[in-house]
């Protein structure tokens, strides 16, 4: 992914809320698969990881974008930006350099 594209993507992320919540079991199952299936249904999605997870939030980034197959875009503070392209539908256009 190209910074263009990441800034791109970053700019979309920023008036969206957070569709995942992360808490005291970081990147447990179930996370995981919430993540899936919201990447699944929007490609770019926003995470929140919450006061009382004491884990890194790029680490739980990392986790969580090898485990769904998808990219890391940002991380800021306890926010985490991932996408995913739908080879079936696409939703977001990227610029192409």
């Amino acid at each position: 992914m190209t910074s263009k594209q990441r800034a791109y993507l970053k700019g979309l992320a920023s008036t969206m809320e957070p569709v995942v919540h992360v808490g005291k079991a970081g990147a447990s199952p179930e996370v995981v698969t919430s993540c899936e299936e919201a990447l699944n249904a929007r490609e770019l999605i926003k995470i929140s990881v919450l006061k009382n997870c004491f884990d890194d939030p790029k680490e739980i980034a990392g986790i969580i974008a090898e485990r769904t197959h998808s990219s890391v875009v940002h991380v800021i503070g306890k926010k985490i930006v991932l996408y995913k392209p739908n080879k079936d539908k696409p939703v977001i256009k990227l610029p192409l350099e």
